[in-house]
């Protein structure tokens, strides 16, 4: 997007906004002549080329020559044209897609950093009421952990403790090295005891007053809480710093929850507010303006728009559909049946996990009951007979598994030299199932089935299309690709 302008919210660039948003635009377009025409739509060649370029750049594996490509930008359109027939562009959810897509494209370019500027220093300035005029400290502490309702003993013991551990201090032991071995605050042991930078009534009130006595690398006696006894070091004690101190990070804060996104639909409710037009309108308005002066993001906002229409479409018409078609899956997996031979023996079943010895060979013995040999409603069966809501006695994975898939089952069925890895809580492992020289049904290729099945259709529909659609393609225009002035 080469012509994207960061716009600030000020009196001359609503100025500029409201020209560009009202004024009647004239603009010196380039001779771009129409390369096809599909169902009485023209498609010039800057969008072929565009769409021809990019998909056979560098890194793209399966590049196309020309001829190819006007084979394969054909159906697209065509697709597209039968989406169009269908109004799928009036859908709520493509309606709303598409409108999400402008905001993309629009937000970044009317960011208002006025607003952001405002919001940064609201922030600061809440921040700095809540820790008041009080120095903020950075210090590491020690626990030792003692309930309020410890008994004589006990409260003697953590006494001993805190009180050990104070003498190796003062003996010249290491405070961070002590605190990740001694302190019962694992959370912060794990840094040495280091509990950040706090302020007032952030920290229980006798370790805050505690604290707060401190000056910068002085270590307190122990102090008892009412969660314990603690040995308390401060590293370092000095006031709120200013807004431009703070200024960078509060920025990062603002952009990691949103703002700039809050800052361009502030932007855009201004001029909202300023010319009587609703924020979509706006959108609509700035949106086109964009597209109409960067031929790049043009055609790439033709080429999102196509898509998701196609994509819906295709979806509806044929992906979900065909997915769903066991009969005719079948039907293909017969036909085709030897593009789907194995190169080795594929076991098809259950890999049972179980509490216990007994557990699993009740889950086998059910297994064994089932007619049929549909891995799903089998482990389904198990996992209803010994599972509850609250109780999970088994687990189950089901599936075709090759050599390699489950090291469980490269030992139990191929014989792999190995041990079982049974789940945590789950110590039992078996196996149910049978093992195949070759798939029986679409099922046991399912996923490999449907997606050449799901082609094939679509195929098969793009031929209707071009039958039912008229075609036109300018040859000598199509000569002139990527070879003109």
């Amino acid at each position: 997007m080469k012509t994207i302008i960061k716009y600030l919210l000020s009196t001359s660039v609503l100025a500029l906004v409201f020209s560009q948003i009202f004024s009647t635009k004239v603009y010196a377009q380039a001779y771009d002549p129409v390369i096809m025409t599909v169902n009485g739509k023209n498609v010039p060649r800057s969008e072929f080329e565009y769409s021809f370029n990019k998909n056979n750049s560098d890194g793209v594996i399966d590049k196309k020559n020309l001829s190819e490509y006007v084979k394969l930008f054909e159906a697209f359109k065509l697709k597209v044209a039968a989406a169009e027939s269908a109004r799928i562009d009036t859908m709520a959810s493509v309606r709303q897609e598409l409108a999400n897509y402008k905001c993309q494209i629009v937000y970044p370019t009317i960011i208002d950093s006025g607003y952001i500027e405002r919001t940064a220093y609201e922030t600061y300035k809440q921040t700095a009421e809540r820790y008041g005029n009080d120095d903020l400290l950075a210090a590491s502490h020690i626990l030792v952990l003692m309930r309020q309702d410890a008994t004589a003993e006990q409260q003697a013991a953590a006494k001993v403790r805190i009180d050990s551990i104070y003498a190796a201090l003062k003996a010249g032991a290491d405070f961070a090295e002590l605190a990740k071995q001694c302190s019962d605050d694992k959370g912060s042991a794990v840094r040495g005891g280091d509990l950040g930078q706090f302020g007032k009534c952030m920290m229980i009130p006798d370790f805050e007053k505690a604290a707060y006595a401190l000056q910068a690398g002085e270590m307190s006696e122990p102090v008892k809480t009412t969660v314990g006894w603690h040995i308390i070091k401060v590293a370092d004690r000095h006031p709120f710093e200013s807004y431009e101190f703070h200024h960078e990070n509060i920025l990062k804060f603002l952009k990691q929850r949103g703002i700039e996104d809050a800052a361009s639909k502030y932007y855009v409710d201004s001029i909202a507010k300023q010319t009587g037009k609703n924020a979509d309108e706006i959108i609509e308005d700035l949106y086109t303006n964009l597209i109409e002066n960067d031929a790049d993001l043009r055609n790439l906002s033709k080429e999102y728009y196509d898509g998701t229409l196609m994509y819906e479409m295709v979806k509806n018409t044929i992906w979900e559909p065909a997915s769903k078609d066991e009969e005719g899956l079948q039907k293909y997996f017969k036909k085709h049946k030897k593009q789907y031979a194995w190169d080795a023996p594929r076991y098809k079943g259950l890999v049972i996990y179980a509490v216990d010895d007994a557990t699993l060979s009740k889950a086998q013995a059910i297994a064994k009951k089932i007619k049929g040999d549909d891995t799903y409603a089998i482990a389904s069966a198990i996992v209803k007979e010994f599972n509850t809501d609250s109780i999970k006695n088994v687990r189950v994975e089901h599936g075709v598994f090759k050599k390699g898939d489950s090291q469980n089952v490269d030992v139990k069925v191929y014989g792999e030299k190995g041990e079982l890895k049974p789940r945590k809580g789950y110590p039992s492992v078996g196996v149910f199932g049978t093992l195949l020289k070759a798939p029986k049904s679409y099922v046991d290729v399912k996923n490999q089935v449907v997606v050449d099945y799901q082609q094939l259709k679509e195929q098969e529909w793009v031929e209707e299309l071009r039958h039912k659609y008229t075609i036109t393609v300018n040859e000598d225009i199509l000569k002139t690709v990527n070879k003109h002035e």
